[in-house]
């Protein structure tokens, strides 16, 4: 783990949170990342909030900001700069598990906290994340272009998972402009995007 501490840029006291941070649940049911990992989420959100309310954003800023920086994009992005992909302790045989990449850094993250209180965790937070990051919201894209024209608003369809053998995914159907576009993603939320995506460059050019 000593590889693993250079790269984060900080040394635990105590070694086990670390190892405990990067073990799925399927490799052991009793000693995993899962609690590390919601903790971590709640912990990341304050942080990112915290900065950018002292940055001056109102309400609605903050909200949009957050979710640039911290989606499970973003922070797979960052899990794999730092190595934690590689260094995740995964049950034998699995390796497809797009969660888990994300979910490692928020699991380390709150192991930083747990080991060396919250200045070390927002100290390491806020070195890693790419604050900078910033992702477009098609939905809310499309909804602005087509009230500015004054056409009805989109109307998404509620999706269809045509997933199989337990692997999600959704289908989903927006009409805007008096045309249909489609959308796939592993959830619902990740469809809808997808959908107002395609409805946004094919009439907009966005």
């Amino acid at each position: 783990m000593n590889d693993v501490e250079r790269a984060l840029g900080y040394e635990f006291a105590d070694g086990e949170l670390l190892r405990r941070a990067l073990t799925l649940k399927g490799a052991d049911e009793h000693f995993n990342n899962e609690s590390l990992e919601c903790l971590g989420d709640s912990l990341i959100g304050f942080v990112v909030a915290e900065k950018f309310y002292l940055q001056g954003l109102d309400e609605g800023g903050i909200t949009a900001r957050k979710k640039s920086v911290v989606n499970d994009r973003a922070l797979a992005e960052v899990s794999r700069a730092l190595g934690l992909d590689a260094a995740i302790i995964r049950p034998k045989g699995v390796f497809a598990n797009k969660k888990a990449v994300p979910s490692a850094y928020e699991a380390v993250a709150a192991a930083i906290y747990l080991d060396g209180g919250m200045r070390a965790a927002k100290d390491f937070i806020l070195r890693t994340l790419d604050f900078d990051r910033r992702e477009k919201d098609y939905i809310a894209m499309l909804q602005e272009a087509l009230q500015g024209r004054g056409l009805p608003l989109p109307v998404y369809s509620h999706g269809l998972d045509e997933g199989r053998d337990g692997e999600h995914d959704f289908v989903v159907t927006v009409r805007a402009w008096d045309m249909s576009f489609y959308g796939r993603g592993p959830n619902t939320a990740a469809a809808r995007r997808a959908a107002a995506k395609a409805a946004c460059e094919t009439l907009f050019g966005e």
